[in-house]
């Protein structure tokens, strides 16, 4: 008999007709899910759905390792503790080019592809902007056809799932995986161990030379999982994977034996904890010791497999940095700089100093905080019982490094303490930021603001050192995901108009402007905007149970709850205005519904309690009859990518209203550009470049800059006296601490309102009247509808710069330097020579 060599790619599984993918879905029902139509569930058919368009995509991600194998190419590695992915079948049909194709074969097999969709569960591997970044980058990297690799860990539960109970966020695990996760493949052959623990002990190797053997406490493998990441249109599949641990041996027979029942998988627990949840809380030192532990788990098993790869493919130790350009996303993945040099001295026995160059030359930096508390730093005391081996070379790392600062700085006793990886003031702690920029050759901010902040404050003295090592790549996100894939309308307006070439080429939408000035193309761009509002508008009464009307405007903050991103300043203008329509019920203000979503760290009260000063703000506006629906206030529970996807196509206003100085860059505020909405903000992160491209008449622009900012700070800021000096903020704080929004309750919020009178250490009171009157602009502005929608269409067709795909092409000609290796697929009966690297 006849034996198929190549069953992988038979024709079934790779074909893109209607036909074949009809067979392809009702084979994996049957032969995957073990189901007949009559029994199966809607999850079943969204399984068969997903394993059908994965058979596909494994054609394109063999042929790409093959690709890869051949050319020996440099491949891009991307460490990031979070992939904040978003739902993958959409996104993978949009890329393949396949997603009317398919909505019409489930359709005809008489399913609901809308439901099918909505079937699956987001993918709990981040939180913010830092993960959702990482996710645009990978789907620009396949897109532009670069070699990469994404690094991150495998959560089984997510960082939570919110619901709001009385006003409060309460936080339910977030079980992701309960149904499986079709898109990934596990790979328990190319496990990594990994040690921690125990101490260290110093040997005479053969040459007679001193070397330092780890003797760890345990050991946990780290089991790789493989999810395939397609490029828009392409070939390419390039491949992001995520570490699970679990323990070498999970189940102790002998302990069992022994009655110890418990005890038996004990190993098996404590191992697989390191994976067990993203960012656990870390308000105790034990989940400050997990963190660090999570942190170098997949770090470690990361560039152990880059290791693995590079003696596969027989290149030599010494040209690691010509293979693996290494991006370390914000500092989570920094003891990576340690990792690599304890693998290349202890276990490769290279000497320190070209140990040091191969660790230099391969790792870049990115900077994603101006915040001086979210750069971290690990006592000495836990690290030493967790890193041994690494302490021991990062104290030479920091001696070595020190002597070259003494050189140049001659005296400048100071600066050595600034500089030091170790933060001596006090209690002693690893500054991981540190060795992130001593152990880069780039060091990069997010924003053009950010990047001049970074030098001018929290890096300045790595700035005066090195200043070659610093440049701008400013952020950017996917159109694919936040224009094709959630808001399907626009797209095919402006394909209609100048074809499909910006998809892959932003700058294009350029080619709009003169639409703007056309009345029929206004109303087409106004008639989608209205229609993504009326679908939202269904969406907040099925989550919420509160009616809005599609035709107010519709005003959204949807973000990271956070005291410096100041959602309690939206709120004081909120009720502001409340009170003036109260008091002038013929104001002439358009209804406008504000719009409130994200999360609180659980630990973080300050920023819960914002949270519940929304929902309770809420409450009294959304029932009072003198409002008549002017005004409603609407927090949406558990903001995601998923709810994402519905936001950003509907907004008519977008709220980027962190105090100047603050925010690195932003990328929400670019996906509500993208998708046509106006902007009101300070010249914060991004914002700064937004407005110079969408140009000034088309943003509202408010508050302090960020050397007002700087400059009220260095000469005495007293929020106490605006309280004093403004009536009207003064009438605002005053209906807050009386009651008026709790129920009667004048301790409620009494801690948020006493910290903005005595501390407000983001200078909401500073901001409240210049953003109070720039509200009036926006009101202004919205009653002229026709206006309104010409700056909506300039700020959608002017937002190219703000492509990730941009930003990739930024990153691989200066930091990376990195070239494209276009894909050729695999042919019927030919055999893959590569892997999947």
């Amino acid at each position: 008999m006849e034996q198929n060599t190549a069953p992988y790619r038979e024709h079934n599984r790779t074909s893109l007709t209607k036909e074949k993918l009809k067979q392809g879905f009702l084979d994996n029902l049957y032969f995957i899910q073990g189901k007949f139509p009559t029994l199966a569930s809607r999850n079943d058919y969204y399984l068969a759905l997903a394993y059908t368009i994965r058979d596909r995509m494994l054609h394109r991600w063999i042929s790409t390792a093959t690709n890869y194998y051949e050319s020996g190419a440099r491949t891009v590695c991307y460490l990031s503790a979070e992939f904040l992915m978003g739902p993958h079948l959409g996104n993978n049909l949009v890329n393949m080019g396949i997603f009317g194709m398919v909505k019409e074969v489930v359709e005809e097999l008489g399913l609901n592809f809308e439901e099918l969709l909505a079937q699956e569960e987001e993918p709990g591997l981040g939180n913010g902007g830092l993960g959702r970044l990482a996710a645009c980058f990978i789907d620009s990297l396949a897109t532009l056809e670069i070699p990469a690799l994404g690094y991150g860990i495998r959560y089984e539960f997510g960082i939570f799932e919110q619901t709001i109970v009385d006003g409060w966020q309460m936080e339910k695990t977030d079980k992701w995986l309960r149904n499986g996760n079709p898109w990934e493949v596990p790979r328990p052959e190319w496990a990594q161990e990994v040690r921690l623990g125990g101490h260290t002990e110093q040997y005479t190797d053969e040459n007679g030379r001193l070397r330092v053997r780890w003797v760890p406490a345990k050991i946990v493998l780290g089991i790789p999982y493989d999810t395939p990441i397609l490029g828009y249109r392409t070939n390419t599949a390039n491949t992001l994977r995520l570490w699970k641990s679990e323990a070498p041996e999970s189940f102790d027979f002998e302990v069992f034996n022994r009655g110890d029942y418990y005890g038996a998988v004990d190993q098996k627990v404590t191992s697989e904890n390191i994976s067990k949840v993203l960012y656990p809380n870390d308000e105790q030192l034990s989940g400050k010791q997990l963190r660090l532990e999570q942190q170098y788990f997949f770090v470690s098993c990361s560039l152990r497999d880059m290791l693995r790869v590079l003696a596969i493919q027989n290149i030599p130790l010494s040209r690691f940095h010509e293979k693996f350009a290494v991006q370390l996303n914000d500092t989570h993945p920094a003891i990576a700089v340690a990792e690599l040099m304890r693998l290349l001295l202890d276990e490769y026995l290279v000497d320190w100093d070209d140990a040091w160059e191969i660790t230099q030359r391969t790792f870049a930096y990115t900077n994603h905080t101006l915040l001086p508390e979210a750069l971290e730093q690990w006592p000495l005391p836990l690290f030493a019982s967790v890193l041994p081996r690494h302490l021991e070379i990062i104290f030479e790392i920091n001696s070595r490094f020190l002597d070259e600062v003494r050189i140049k700085f001659l005296g400048d006793e100071a600066r050595l303490a600034r500089l030091s990886l170790i933060n001596e003031g006090g209690e002693r702690y690893v500054r991981m930021a540190h060795l992130a920029c001593v152990g880069s050759h780039a060091i990069n901010g997010v924003a053009e603001l950010h990047s001049e902040l970074l030098k001018q404050d929290v890096l300045k003295d790595f700035y005066e050192l090195w200043p070659e090592k610093f440049r701008n790549k400013t952020n950017g996100v996917t159109p694919r995901r936040w224009m094709i894939l959630s808001n399907p309308s626009l797209a095919s307006l402006v394909s209609d108009r100048i074809g499909n070439g910006w998809v892959r080429d932003l700058e294009q939408l350029r080619q709009l402007e003169p639409m703007a000035d056309d009345a029929d193309f206004r109303k087409e761009w106004w008639d989608v905007k209205r229609a993504n509002k009326v679908a939202f508008a269904q969406y907040i009464f099925k989550r919420t149970g509160i009616l809005v009307d599609p035709e107010s405007m519709f005003d959204f903050q949807v973000k990271r709850i956070h005291e410096y991103k100041r959602q309690h300043l939206n709120v004081l203008h909120i009720i502001s205005l409340y009170r003036r329509l109260k008091e002038n019920p013929n104001l002439e203000v358009p209804p406008r519904t504000f719009l409130f979503g994200g999360k609180a760290a659980p630990g973080y009260h300050t920023a819960k309690r914002m949270i519940k000063l929304i929902t309770s703000v809420g409450e009294v506006i959304n029932r009072d009859p003198d409002i008549r629906d002017r005004i409603k206030v609407v927090f949406v529970p558990n903001f995601n990518v998923t709810t994402g996807q519905k936001i950003y196509p509907a907004a008519d206003l977008s709220e980027q209203i962190s105090t100047a100085g603050k925010e690195a860059s932003g990328t929400g505020n670019m996906k509500f550009s993208m998708n046509g909405a106006l902007t009101i903000g300070t010249l914060d992160g991004a914002n700064v470049e937004i407005r110079e491209e969408v140009g000034a008449e088309n943003f509202f622009l408010f508050g302090l800059t960020a050397d007002e900012v700087y400059a009220l700070r260095a000469s005495g800021y007293h929020p106490y006296d605006y309280y004093n000096t403004n009536p009207h903020l003064k009438d605002v704080i005053d209906l807050l601490r009386g009651g008026s929004f709790s129920r009667g309750d004048a301790d409620l919020f009494r801690g948020l309102t006493d910290g903005l009178l005595h501390h407000d250490p983001y200078l909401l009171f500073a901001d409240f009247q210049s953003y109070v009157d720039c509200q009036e602009e926006v009101s202004r502005a919205y009653l002229d509808r026709d206006h309104w929608t010409r700056m909506s269409i300039l700020n959608a067709v002017r937002s190219g710069k703000f492509s990730s795909d941009r930003s990739i092409r930024q990153y691989c000609e200066d930091i990376w330097k990195a070239e494209p290796v276009p894909i050729t697929l695999l042919g019927q009966n030919e055999e893959p020579t590569g892997f999947i690297q």
